[in-house]
């Protein structure tokens, strides 16, 4: 036998030791994106603010280079005032479209949904008969009263 227990036991061991710190290590954080960055405006002023005062704090040197292309892409997309106009207007114009569409459908909704008292069919009304005393007569079912369907006397 070539390894005797001892050997493969200190093997394990070591085995287990690695892999116990590979495992507590704090993983790598990866560098913020030029595309992240442009999207989080906050996180971009924030390494930019680190990367001004103190270079050391930041996390990982890349995100200070990141954070200055993701600066100066923002910069030369500044869009032309009068495109900016215009895309407005056609977005009012757009959302006034909607806006009547919506407000006639609601209309329809409404006018199919309301009641309208005159024209509903008439239903004659049978006056109440009138009892000696101002007694109430006695309700269907009730002793005294008119039968019930099913319960009348065979």
């Amino acid at each position: 036998m070539r390894h005797s227990i001892k050997h493969i036991l200190a093997y394990g061991g070591l085995c287990a030791v690695i892999l116990v710190i590979m495992g507590c290590a704090p993983r790598r954080i990866p560098p913020v994106t030029v595309q992240d960055l442009m999207e989080d405006r906050v996180t971009l002023d924030g390494i930019l603010m680190k990367c001004d005062q103190d270079p050391s704090k930041v996390r990982n040197p890349s995100d200070c280079e990141n954070a200055r292309i993701a600066i100066e892409r923002l910069a030369s997309q500044q869009v032309d005032p009068d495109v900016e106009k215009k895309r407005e207007a056609e977005f009012e114009k757009a959302r006034e479209k909607l806006r009547v569409v919506q407000d006639k459908l609601r209309q329809e909704q409404e006018a199919k949904t309301k009641v309208d008292p005159y024209t509903l069919p008439v239903v004659p009304v049978s006056p109440a008969a009138s009892t000696k005393g101002g007694a109430t007569p006695p309700a269907q079912g009730e002793p005294g009263g008119p039968p019930l369907a099913g319960n009348a006397p065979h």
